[in-house]
């Protein structure tokens, strides 16, 4: 299967970047990872820019997490951390770019997805679009404290805990109700309602905006905690290894609790 693409574009004032693996549901390989950090940059660079727009392509998934194959190579729980800390640094790109960010999910935003989309400033989604970050049911492993920042923020604490414990995918219905989801859109709807909210956003102050999107970056990790322990205790564990081997062999887990 191809290790995909991400795609960088720009129409005047809009940059966009679209994920391009849809045979995997755009799942993001490491060199995703890094064309990503490259089109973050880039947006950084240019002139003129006002909005980025963020997009799956296909319209079946945004993304669809990591690919998780590549966590076999992982031993220990310092390979965890390192991949935290390396998510961290892609993550952050998004997060703190000068523009405003929109993410456009059609389909599924899960894992790795989830948290770019949360990384985003605004998102919107199509009927029957689902989140998720399943990993108590399928890997064993954790989100990085900066992530789960990201996500109390987005959906609040109570439904994060019923997301993540249950391992459940929100309905884009739930997604709203909770205000990680601005609006639904119907698919033939959507380029038009993309053009009017880069059209709309490009129009305002970008300074102000800047400073708005920084202030509440601010406010989500004021005063993290250190999580490596936590990390390194779920990549350590044997039922991660457990959980990446079934995850790839398409079987059920058999978690040990060690």
């Amino acid at each position: 299967m191809s290790d995909g693409d991400v795609r960088y574009g720009r129409d005047g004032a809009v940059a966009t970047v679209i994920f391009d693996r849809p045979a995997a549901r755009n799942a993001m390989t490491w060199r995703m990872y890094e064309q990503m950090g490259e089109a973050c940059a880039r947006i950084r660079g240019e002139e003129g820019l006002r909005v980025a727009v963020f997009r799956g392509a296909g319209g079946k998934a945004f993304i669809a997490g990591t690919d998780i194959a590549q966590f076999r190579a992982f031993r220990d729980g310092e390979d965890g951390i390192a991949y935290e800390e390396k998510m961290e640094v892609y993550l952050s790109a998004v997060e703190t770019l000068p523009v405003p960010t929109l993410a456009v999910v059609e389909g599924f935003a899960i894992g790795g997805g989830l948290a770019i989309a949360a990384c985003c400033d605004l998102r919107i989604a199509t009927p029957g679009s689902r989140f998720g970050v399943p990993i108590a049911r399928t890997l064993g492993n954790c989100l990085s404290i900066a992530n789960y920042a990201r996500v109390v923020a987005a959906l609040g604490a109570a439904r994060a805990k019923k997301m993540l414990l249950l391992a459940e995918n929100l309905p884009v219905e739930e997604a709203l109700a909770g205000g990680f989801v601005s609006e639904i859109v119907e698919p033939g709807d959507l380029d038009r309602r993309i053009a009017e909210l880069t059209d709309r956003l490009a129009h305002h102050a970008p300074i102000t905006m800047r400073a708005s999107k920084e202030a509440i970056r601010r406010l989500i990790h004021a005063g993290s905690p250190n999580g490596d322990d936590l990390v390194r205790a779920c990549y350590g564990s044997d039922d991660f290894r457990i959980g990446v081997d079934a995850f790839v062999e398409k079987r059920d887990p058999q978690w040990t609790g060690k």
